[in-house]
């Protein structure tokens, strides 16, 4: 009796580990989620968080607001008209009483030094601009942070999924080790380890689970959802990680091409043009008017006739006079901005240049590790677990140590998943660094 349960133990063994090697394999071609919610896949999160996402939209109306300023500021002031009652007689207040009683109406224009008008306006459309490129740079940013929680969330999904085999392995384990143990061919230390092991299994699924949520409220929220919506991703995804070009020729790119250098760079044309307006504040600003006096009564009797209205031109200018403690001050104020912009581009550039060179840096690293593992580390651990396994029904294997190369094989699957989501962030932080897609070779 004893021998017949041994020998259905065993063959037990060979039947579901032989089926449990076919299933990772499968596992890490196409992975399968089983979900009722349409799946989302990165290009369509992308697109969503571009048409929906409120603070994309609060940068926009920004700019356009912005983008009205340059025709405000280099149209001339508006007139004045004036009405004005001269030379009223204070005993009696009529307008027929005295020669030089008038009713006086007139328009009035200032009008800037030539060239004062065009400098600011030229100074706001270089602001609008910039404007512009903070939207671009925005958006470059919010499709950086979609890819990377998309692709964390992804990674998620697969290593609960493994998390779950596990589960479904240690309770067979547990089995086995409890039946062994009942005919006297295992140790009840085998099944305590089991449990042990599909305990700290339970434990780790409730952690991912949990920031598997909070990282969907996180993209719920670029994408103006719910924060408790539910997210399923696609069961497949292109495994393939293509070449990139070399850090140089990336650099090159991200100088036409960020938005965040453009942005930098209509900054120091704007403050250029504030400079050569603070230099013009040393000529004056003039004002021209016209008035036309209604005057009532007649003239006296040796001139005769009706009192002739007054026609009054007027012409004045501002006098710069305090040069040193204002206009002097305006320009090294200004040339000191100018200065400060363009210590702004190059630190800026080399912020970039970082960013790239970071990226470059995590991408190789991680593509490396995901191909190691898919094409060596995996196949070598698998093959590991089959050859204790043959072990283990001629008792030559512990039980510990078959449970033990199990566990680091689904490890090493769950770190492949892990590194094909970190290379693929780390692809897009370096298209939002360079600031197009085309980084591949």
């Amino acid at each position: 009796m004893a021998l017949a349960r041994e020998t259905f133990i065993r063959e037990f063994l060979k039947l579901f580990f032989s089926s449990l090697f076919l299933y990772p394999i499968v596992g890490l071609c196409s992975p399968v989620v089983e979900s009722s919610v349409h799946p989302l896949t990165l290009q369509t999160a992308v697109a969503l968080a571009m048409r929906d996402n409120p603070g994309i939209a609060q940068i926009q109306a920004r700019s356009d607001s912005i983008a009205t300023i340059p025709s405000q500021v280099g149209a001339l002031p508006d007139p004045i008209f004036s009405f004005n009652a001269l030379n009223l007689p204070t005993d009696t207040f009529t307008v027929n009483q005295e020669p030089m009683t008038q009713m006086q109406f007139g328009v009035q224009q200032a009008i800037p030094f030539p060239g004062k008008l065009e400098l600011k306006e030229e100074a706001s459309t270089f602001s609008a601009k910039a404007a512009e490129k903070n939207v671009d740079e925005a958006q470059l940013i919010l499709v950086q942070n979609v890819k990377a929680y998309w692709w964390q969330i992804y990674y998620l999904d697969r290593a609960i999924e493994i998390i779950e085999r596990n589960q479904e392995l240690f309770r067979q384990f547990v089995q086995i080790a409890g039946t062994k143990y009942e005919i006297g061919e295992g140790l009840q230390q085998d099944v305590l380890l089991a449990q042990v092991e599909l305990s700290k299994l339970l434990d780790k699924q409730i952690e991912l689970t949990g920031i598997r949520k909070k990282l969907g409220a996180r993209l719920n929220k670029l994408l103006n959802k719910q924060a408790n919506e539910a997210i399923a991703l696609p069961a497949q995804v292109d495994p393939m990680l293509p070449d990139i070009l070399p850090e140089s020729k990336l650099y090159e790119k991200a100088l036409n091409s960020r938005p965040l250098l453009n942005l930098q760079q209509f900054k120091i044309d704007s403050a250029k043009s504030r400079l050569e307006l603070a230099r013009l504040e040393y000529f004056p600003d003039f004002k021209v008017g016209a008035f036309y006096g209604f005057r009532s009564g007649e003239n006296p009797p040796f001139v005769g006739g009706d009192r002739a209205d007054f026609l009054t031109l007027k012409f004045s200018m501002n006098l710069p006079v305090f040069t040193v403690r204002k206009q002097d001050k305006a320009v090294a104020q200004r040339s000191g901005e100018l200065q400060a912009q363009r210590y702004s581009l190059q630190d800026t550039i080399n912020e970039v240049k970082s960013q790239i060179s970071q990226a470059v840096a995590g991408y190789q690293q991680a593509k490396e590790q995901s191909e190691l593992f898919k094409g060596g580390i995996i196949p070598q651990a698998r093959q590991t677990v089959d050859s204790m396994l043959s072990g283990y029904q001629v008792n030559k294997v512990d039980f510990l140590n078959l449970v033990r190369s199990q566990i680091t094989l689904l490890n090493y699957e769950s770190q492949y998943w892990k590194s094909l989501a970190t290379a693929n962030q780390a692809l897009a932080r370096l298209v939002a660094a360079v600031g197009e897609e085309d980084v591949h070779e």
